[in-house]
């Protein structure tokens, strides 16, 4: 208990329809934090729900496009030598980049 900076625990009792319904909620919410969807209902009584799965996907591609930075970087610090398709490659990613920015933004 020393390490925890909640060192109040509060209990509920509830019927299992109760407890059905909060489960039905929670997994609306796309949660399976209790404790934290008890916490935030209790204090602000409602929970604002954003869909992120446009920018987890964002987030997913600009990995692999960094992935692929990454490694033109590496060939160019070892041969020292600057390829057209390196820069072209490149050019690509930041295109990519920038679609992505605009598909999320104009949804």
């Amino acid at each position: 208990m020393a390490n925890r900076k909640r060192q109040i625990v509060l209990r509920v009792p509830v019927t299992p329809e109760e407890r059905a319904i909060i489960q039905q909620k929670m997994a609306q919410l796309g949660t399976k934090n209790f404790s934290a969807y008890a916490r935030k209902m209790l204090i602000d009584g409602y929970i604002i729900h954003m869909d992120t799965s446009d920018i987890r996907a964002q987030t997913a591609e600009l990995q692999k496009i960094g992935v692929n930075v990454n490694q033109i970087a590496r060939r160019i610090n070892s041969t020292g030598a600057v390829y057209a398709q390196d820069v072209e490659d490149i050019k690509g990613a930041l295109t990519q980049i920038w679609q992505l920015q605009r598909s999320i933004l104009s949804r």
